[in-house]
């Protein structure tokens, strides 16, 4: 990967038709994003691809089997497919939690969180994650697997994350946020806030936004 944070866990894309969403992203990638698992405490199902090393892409939306609307990324507001925030990995989650608030930014509380892969198996991690998103996304969350499996390590298709960057129409104020967490990223001013990846899919390059 080039011009990527390299403590980089996954990027989130969100879709408001959870289905129409993976077969939109294997059409633009050439590979066939597989079933993640399903979160029944936000109502969201995921798909993930891998993008190189320890990290991914996570396609993320309703669950077509949940009673409720999704709670978390803004997805319940989603009108169209949108690269909604990004994560990062840690792995001493409260301490990470603690030296970004003296920095002056509040990631969120550190929360246990886990899911059942297709095979059944229990996936637990921690994370740190606020609700609405901070800086519109471009801030990430901070995420923790402790002892549990990658998910990047769990025979993914792959693609290659060639490049991430941002626009926000207050840059020193996002990279004040990114400072306060430890996390770098290409930033530039714009009229609209937007994060934005370059990825080499099996036909070519593409970006998805």
């Amino acid at each position: 990967m080039t011009n990527v944070e390299s403590r980089l866990d996954h990027l989130v894309y969100g879709v408001p038709d959870l289905l129409a969403g993976v077969r939109a992203v294997a059409d633009l990638l050439g590979v066939a994003p597989v079933p993640g698992g399903r979160h029944p405490a936000n109502g969201t199902q995921n798909y993930l691809v891998g993008l190189g090393g320890r990290a991914y892409l996570e396609i993320i939306g309703p669950d077509p089997e949940a009673t409720r609307p999704p709670t978390v990324f803004g997805l319940a507001a989603l009108t169209v497919p949108s690269l909604v925030t990004w994560a990062i990995t840690t792995t001493d989650l409260d301490r990470a939690v603690a030296d970004a608030r003296a920095a002056g930014y509040d990631p969120g509380d550190a929360e246990s969180m886990s899911r059942r892969t297709p095979s059944g198996e229990l996936l637990e991690w921690r994370l740190a994650k606020r609700e609405p998103r901070p800086r519109d996304g471009l801030v990430p969350f901070l995420i923790d697997w402790g002892s549990a499996p990658h998910p990047a390590e769990s025979g993914l298709p792959e693609v290659r994350l060639l490049s991430l960057r941002a626009e926000h129409p207050d840059p020193e104020t996002v990279r004040a946020d990114l400072r306060a967490v430890g996390a770098h990223l290409d930033l530039t001013r714009s009229d609209a806030p937007a994060l934005r990846a370059e990825i080499e899919g099996r036909g070519g390059r593409v970006e998805l936004r």
